[in-house]
């Protein structure tokens, strides 16, 4: 199964001068490292990358298998470590988004649990079963609390504080919850862990009922969407939500507002934010797909544009996809649900297969995390695993039919 996606933007930190001289750059050229999966699994996802290069994300260990949370850290002279498993919560499933530079990864767990209302709050890793946000520490798994009454929470990433942002049910029924998430009866709130593991909401923004938080930088900014729970979506099964929202450290809500041409509240979402306070995300643009977005205190949300051929969105998934010099890496998706990974160059978006060797065996379809060092994480499917077989070029007409998918690391050459 296909989890998150990531996008790279170029900031506008100190200056707009600085972010035009880092777009001005040559982009590099990458080497591709494939990292595998459990066993005889044919399917991992990357979704987060430290700056030490380590990386997190799931792998099922057998074929059509439930994906369970690893821990990879890097190469070796001799080549790469093999995937380390986080485990579950005594579920089936489980998939850890991101981790600091401490190496503490943050995971979503299913635990043996049935929910009790029914809900399928992590249907990827277990239907209506309960699932937690927890943090892996010293070679364990720990559960996180979740608000009071709540059944269910996911944690998404965690800073150099040891903070963790997510979201988790309030117990306040809504009948309204349905059409944004089929199966929801709670609302849901963004919420902070501290590092003693006590949660604290992060509330919506004002008149809105329900929110959840994607990123969390060192400064104890989060990021991520809030509006009804009609019109907000649970991630990461398509996740949507009215209006992008920033915390800043206090946790004030703020909206980042809209695109030029559209009506505020359609669609906006935030989805990652780096250490100078540069947020990016998704955005319905005035055309009706979805594009990127880069907002700074200086400048608000500026439209990133689109990607030939894409329709349901353009854009940095969640989480980690735009590092502290203003890159910024993604995906796209078109009309058949292809992907195709992305890295945003100025004046538009870049398809990061045209960055690799044409003889890789890998076709590069999300770009979910990028690091300092600017090296990017997600996830590919194998071309000659594709109906067609890579002298067809099915890989891009067909990536549906693409069995076997991994995760990789593409590292600045």
């Amino acid at each position: 199964m296909k989890f998150f996606a990531t996008l790279t933007i170029v900031g506008l930190a100190v200056s707009s001068l600085f972010a035009a001289l880092a777009t001005a750059q040559t982009q590099p050229r990458y080497t591709v490292v494939d990292l595998g999966v459990f066993g005889s699994g044919d399917n991992s996802s990357a979704n987060g990358i430290n700056n030490r290069g380590w990386v997190v994300g799931s792998s099922n260990r057998a074929p059509g298998g439930p994906q369970v949370a690893f821990f990879w850290y890097g190469l070796t002279p001799f080549g790469a470590y093999p995937l380390i498993s986080l485990g579950t919560l005594g579920g089936p499933g489980s998939a850890a988004s991101g981790l600091n530079s401490l190496g503490e990864p943050v995971v979503t767990s299913s635990t043996v649990q049935a929910d009790p209302n029914g809900e399928s709050f992590c249907p990827g890793l277990a239907p209506k079963t309960q699932c937690l946000g927890a943090v892996w520490r010293r070679g364990k798994l720990s559960a996180l609390p979740t608000l009071p009454g709540g059944n269910n929470a996911k944690a998404w990433w965690i800073n150099d504080r040891g903070e963790v942002v997510g979201f988790s049910e309030n117990g306040i029924r809504d009948e309204t919850c349905a059409p944004g998430t089929p199966s929801q009866v709670l609302r849901f709130e963004a919420v902070v862990w501290d590092r003693s593991g006590a949660i604290h909401e992060l509330s919506p923004f004002a008149g809105d009922t329900v929110s959840f938080a994607w990123m969390i930088n060192s400064k104890g900014q989060a990021v991520g969407g809030s509006g009804s729970c009609s019109n907000t979506s649970i991630p990461a099964q398509n996740p949507a939500a009215a209006r992008a929202v920033l915390w800043d450290s206090d946790g004030t809500p703020i909206d980042l507002g809209h695109l030029e041409g559209v009506p505020p509240g359609v669609y906006n979402l935030a989805t990652s934010i780096n250490e100078r306070g540069e947020v990016v995300g998704f955005a319905q643009a005035s055309d009706g797909t979805q594009h990127g977005f880069l907002w700074t205190p200086q400048t608000g949300m500026q439209d990133l544009g689109g990607f030939p051929g894409a329709v349901n969105g353009t854009g940095p998934p969640c989480c980690n996809t735009i590092n502290n010099q203003g890159e910024i890496v993604g995906l796209s998706l078109d009309a058949n649900f292809n992907e195709t990974a992305l890295i945003w160059q100025n004046p538009g978006w870049v398809d990061l297969n045209t960055l690799i060797p044409a003889d890789s065996p890998w076709y590069l379809e999300a770009a979910q995390s990028v690091n300092d060092a600017g090296e990017i994480t997600g996830f590919a499917t194998l071309k000659s695993a594709c109906s067609g077989g890579a002298g067809a070029m099915a890989w891009v007409n067909n990536q549906g039919d693409c069995p076997v998918i991994h995760a990789f690391v593409a590292i600045p050459r």
